[in-house]
């Protein structure tokens, strides 16, 4: 009888769902080789379950790093920003790029075996708060899955890349997007979503490999109490927002990213997003909310909550705990203690308790404002009191921004080295709350003042903020919670990191370069221009006893598109979507790089009022600058305005704005109408908002 009742309680989880869970696979890629893989394969997005980042090989070490050369290389038909890892099984690349495509190429020759596209919506842009990224797939037995940006969930053939199943995976398709690759653990595909800034209410759920069935689902905030919740933790958490109506705007906290599964304990730990909307005082939250901007354990089975750690109680900077979160053995007080390593958006490093989640340190490592200190015992911060912009009622500098120290480019562990090596962005950001802020049915939901803060018409200003902006590749020492070296980039959103056995470790940086470094000095060994900014991660893979080193690149993702005149503080901010494999003694070379035009402002005259362009200016803060940057300050993937020819033209830009015209061709743009926000009298606004600003820089001598 009570083996009866234990194997009954067993299926609970399963059956709460409706759903049997298909058997593990036997063929292909499976669950032993992910945890384990063949010597020279990447079959999972971190590498790893531990997601290090760590590769054995060594036939390209420090010694021989400078004869690197490319071997093969293949343009992609996407010009946004590419972030996808590849993985490498059997002789085959599989790598996703921008718009959720896939494609496979032979590994050794660069063969184009094929390619999929899903053929996203390009109006889902509206609602992607990033650039149509996407960062990786997945294997597992003969497939290849995807997460598609307008959410679907995607199994491929891997041998034809013909559709095996596809299903809408996200509660809905007005909020919610999928950027962050797929991973699989005991047999279930796991996936979150993005859509924090929009009306999304995040969750991990666990998916059938062969049906695409939803197996369990874990909420990471709580949803409406009048309708119950569904588990004690949603119970728990729904204390934590205060008095406010949290869920009429979703609550945010979702998945977008960071998802790590333990052997160790059988738990997955996965990062939440940003509470809902940034500024509390747009709906009157209060208090820690969770689970958003933590780390969150659940058990890899059943999904069952089993612990958390909240990294920014109270977040109202957009310092989401997305960044990939890695699991390591190493010494703490002298004991060896298997842990969690996480370095997020709020420039503390932490180190936590695998099983438990027991707080053990963390330490700034980069430059930070928003708190006056860490308790060493509990790991809770003390918030400055002047970042709380909602309440003090005036603007607040803030370090880091919402690009946070470190987003989610990878970071990498080396057991060899003891050192974790973390793309970070050393760049501030000004917030301030909205007054009378109400929700709206499209854009961003976030409750901010973003004219007051944008960037002035003042050439001291700029330059001054663009010489604060930078970046670099910092290693870190998680024993001593020390930095060990670093490398100083010309601007922020550089590469993921790879780190080898080989005492190397690899960058791609956003100045347009692919890089070297030694792993244990940091010493620069080799580089390769890539004629492109580069953010995506590398890996390195094996083919017939020749080791590989694999990285996508092409300039994008939300620094380009939202931060104005610090989006080109890097040399290479354009964009030209490839993908690079390199091996020692390679001699292949790009084709000549195409030149850029420089285009002179040449606005027309200003004919407005002030009225007009205040109006202007908080309506395309709200609305507009996500896409076309900070103050129409452009950056390189999405048109800059104050070069448009529609801001001379009053029926123009009303017909791109609130006709939608541009999603009328046979190749939509990705300009949807904004007529459920907007009437023409705040598009004329708009445009005089526009006019005017082209005309202050044209003052200036910008380009």
């Amino acid at each position: 009888m009570r083996l009866r009742v234990l194997a009954l309680a067993a299926l609970l989880p399963l059956a709460a769902c409706g759903k049997h869970a298909s058997p593990p696979v036997t063929e292909g890629v499976t669950d032993a080789m992910i945890a384990n893989p063949p010597e020279g394969e990447w079959l999972t997005y971190g590498g790893d379950h531990g997601e290090q980042r760590f590769s054995g090989l060594t036939q390209i070490n420090d010694q021989n790093v400078g004869q690197l050369g490319l071997t093969w290389s293949a343009d992609l038909e996407t010009a946004r920003g590419q972030e996808a890892t590849p993985l490498m099984h059997d002789g085959v690349l599989y790598v996703s790029t921008a718009w959720s495509m896939v494609k496979a190429f032979d590994a050794k020759t660069g063969a184009l075996k094929w390619s999929y596209d899903p053929k996203v919506p390009r109006d889902t842009l509206v609602r992607a708060c990033c650039d149509a990224v996407n960062r990786g797939v997945a294997l597992y037995g003969d497939k290849v899955y995807v997460g598609t940006l307008d959410g679907r969930l995607v199994a491929l053939d891997q041998k034809t890349g013909k559709v095996a199943f596809e299903k809408v995976v996200v509660p809905d398709q007005q909020n919610y997007t999928i950027t962050g690759a797929p991973r699989v653990v005991k047999g279930k595909i796991l996936l979150g979503s993005g859509g924090a800034e929009y009306k999304a209410r995040g969750y991990l759920a666990a998916y059938d490999p062969q049906t695409g069935d939803e197996l369990w689902k874990f909420h990471t905030v709580p949803g409406n109490p009048a309708d119950g919740f569904e588990n004690k933790a949603m119970e728990e958490a729904a204390k934590t927002w205060g008095n406010s109506k949290w869920w009429e705007l979703g609550g945010g906290g979702t998945v977008w990213d960071s998802i790590t599964y333990d052997p160790a304990t059988n738990l997955v730990f996965f990062g939440t997003g940003n509470a809902e909307p940034w500024n509390p005082s747009a709906n009157g939250r209060a208090g820690d909310s969770l689970y958003t901007s933590s780390i969150v354990a659940v058990d890899a089975d059943t999904g069952e909550y089993k612990w958390h750690f909240q990294e920014t109680p109270e977040d109202r900077w957009d310092y989401d705990s997305d960044a990939q979160i890695t699991v390591a053995d190493i010494d703490v007080n002298g004991q060896k203690r298997h842990v969690v390593l996480h370095a997020p958006k709020n420039a503390y490093f932490y180190v936590l308790d695998a099983k438990t989640g027991e707080f053990l340190s963390a330490k700034p490592f980069a430059p930070q404002t928003w708190t006056t200190g860490i308790d060493p015992k509990t790991g809770r911060p003390t918030i400055n009191p002047e970042a709380k912009y909602e309440q003090t009622g005036k603007p607040f500098l803030a370090l880091p921004g919402a690009g946070g120290a470190h987003s989610w480019q990878p970071m990498s562990y080396s057991p060899k080295s003891g050192l974790v090596y973390i793309p970070a962005n050393l760049a501030a950001m000004p917030y301030m709350a909205a007054k009378d802020w109400k929700a709206s049915d499209i854009g961003f939901q976030t409750g901010m003042d973003g004219a007051t803060v944008a960037a002035p018409a003042d050439k001291a200003v700029r330059e001054g903020a663009k010489a604060a902006t930078t970046g670099a590749l910092i290693a870190w020492d998680p024993v001593k919670q020390q930095e060990a070296w670093r490398v100083t980039h010309t601007g922020p959103w550089n590469g993921g990191t790879l780190a080898t056995a080989g005492n190397v470790v690899f960058q791609g940086n956003a100045d347009g370069y692919f890089v070297a470094y030694s792993a244990d000095k940091g010493t620069k060994l080799w580089s390769f221009p890539t004629q492109t900014g580069v953010i995506a991660a590398p890996m390195t893979y094996m083919v017939d006893g020749e080791q590989y080193v694999a990285i996508l690149v092409g300039w994008g993702g939300v620094w380009d598109i939202a931060t104005g005149v610090v989006a080109k503080k890097s040399a290479a901010a354009q964009n030209v979507s490839r993908l690079l494999v390199f091996k020692i003694g390679g001699k292949g070379q790009l084709p000549p790089m195409k030149p850029l035009a420089a285009l002179p402002l040449d606005p027309p005259a200003f004919t407005g009022t002030p009225e007009q362009v205040a109006r202007g200016a908080n309506n395309f803060a709200r609305y507009c600058s996500v896409c076309h940057g900070d103050a129409a300050l452009g950056g390189a993937l999405n048109p800059d305005l104050r070069h448009s020819a529609y801001i001379a033209a009053p029926e123009g830009i009303r017909a791109v704005v609130i006709d939608g015209v541009l999603m009328q061709s046979e190749h939509p743009k990705g300009m949807v109408s904004f007529k459920s926000v907007f009437k023409p009298e705040d598009v004329e606004d708009i445009r005089q908002y526009l006019v005017k600003r082209a005309n202050e820089d044209k003052a200036l001598g910008d380009k």
